[in-house]
């Protein structure tokens, strides 16, 4: 079976829990290897090898580990420097924007899952690639930070392909136009 995943639309894979959701996202992202079939990366005509297209995707999930001993203001800057931001984002604007200002100077080690998963979030989507992969994007989110979640996505994902893995969380993927459901394809 074959499937393209194509820069008009926004993906959401959908499935239960265990049902490969997370395991496709990763082997889309190159950080696992498939058992069968083959992946093709194409980005503005061009093809990528597997072990090239880190360059071009960002990719978020709950369970990435941060470096619990940088602050906000040293991840921020330590990303800047193998992944560029968008244009006009510099690290004071992509702090302002994860709305965790007070904590800026604060070890990632003292924040809250929940403001964990922020800083994932903004560092994949303010990142500059055409491709953004998020798995479960609003695990450990409250409401208030669902809402700034879709804020962000909304507004810095113009022109990107966006694939979601979600458990039928339908808060993680209102900008998404296509649906996948894995287990279809079982």
């Amino acid at each position: 079976m074959n499937y393209d995943f194509t820069s008009e639309n926004n993906y959401v894979i959908l499935g239960s829990n265990g049902s490969g959701k997370s395991t496709l996202l990763q082997v889309i992202a190159g950080n696992l290897t498939n058992s069968e079939g083959e992946i093709q990366y194409q980005v503005s005509g061009i093809k990528y090898q597997d072990e090239t297209i880190f360059t071009q995707l960002s990719y978020c999930a709950p369970y990435l580990d941060l470096f619990e001993e940088f602050t906000l203001t040293e991840s921020v800057e330590f990303q800047e420097k193998f992944k560029p931001f968008q244009t006009g984002l510099d690290v004071k604007k992509i702090i302002e924007l994860t709305e965790l200002e007070k904590s800026k100077d604060k070890q990632l080690k003292y924040y809250s899952s929940g403001m964990k998963q922020r800083v994932r979030l903004a560092l994949a989507i303010l990142a500059d690639t055409p491709l953004l992969l998020l798995d479960e994007p609003t695990s450990n989110l409250d409401k208030k930070s669902i809402d700034w979640y879709q804020s962000l996505v909304t507004n810095h994902s113009k022109n990107r392909l966006i694939i979601v893995a979600s458990n039928h969380q339908e808060n993680e993927y209102p900008f998404c136009n296509k649906q996948l459901n894995v287990e279809n394809y079982k």
